[in-house]
């Protein structure tokens, strides 16, 4: 598949105080079809709409205001999680290696070569695409564990736990019947194929499996 229509629906932010700068990178980026904002400074930046669609940010170090660094530091404060690509003139290791540690995908130093900067794009996107399909697939989960009861709520750790019916039924003091109905309404309402796909979808939640436990010999 290629770059174009991996990230037709893409936008690249550009902050540099460099105007030079910044229409070479947009010119380079429209070369592949990638959807370009510009801005002089990351106050500017933060003034502007931000689209709900696959992002990155391709970030000066040097700034009027903020340095990049601190802005990368501030982005994550207010939990703003988008790929970060430093471009400077000035960069040193330490510098680099404190940018990579906060999560930036790339860190080039000025002249770079275009591919340098077109693969770090596609690296961003790509990673905030899936960033963004990840939480989609969490929210559409907890939708789903909303519906649930009470009870369905309860019984959900003792199922992915691999628990039988008739253990189940004695833990939370209900019949064997009862527990088939409520694992037969949980399975439905989380559209859950399985009890190893229950167990995925549980994992990706958060949600633990119940402690294991130890059973007397049951009745066959």
């Amino acid at each position: 598949m290629s770059l174009i229509t991996k990230t037709a629906r893409s936008m690249v932010f550009v902050v540099d105080d460099d105007p030079s700068v910044r229409d070479a990178i947009t010119r380079l980026l429209g070369t592949v079809g990638l959807l370009v904002k510009e801005f002089g400074s990351a106050f500017e930046f933060l003034a502007g709409d931000r689209p709900e669609e696959p992002s990155c940010l391709v970030l000066d170090v040097r700034l009027p205001g903020i340095s990049g660094i601190d802005f990368q530091r501030e982005l994550s404060k207010a939990n703003v999680r988008i790929p970060i690509i430093f471009i400077t003139a000035h960069g040193d290791v330490p510098m680099s290696v404190k940018a990579m540690k906060a999560g930036a995908v790339e860190f080039l130093i000025k002249p770079f070569h275009d591919q340098d900067l077109l693969d770090a794009v596609q690296m961003a996107l790509e990673k905030d695409r899936l960033r963004r399909l990840t939480e989609s697939e969490i929210a559409d989960l907890q939708r789903r564990l909303r519906g649930l009861t009470p009870r369905e709520r309860e019984v959900l750790p003792l199922v992915i736990s691999g628990r039988l019916n008739k253990q189940i039924a004695a833990e939370i003091n209900a019949s064997e019947a009862t527990v088939k109905v409520h694992r037969s309404q949980l399975m439905r309402k989380m559209e859950a194929k399985s009890v190893p796909d229950l167990v995925r979808m549980a994992e990706k939640m958060g949600i633990r499996a119940a402690a294991p436990k130890t059973y007397p010999s049951l009745p066959k």
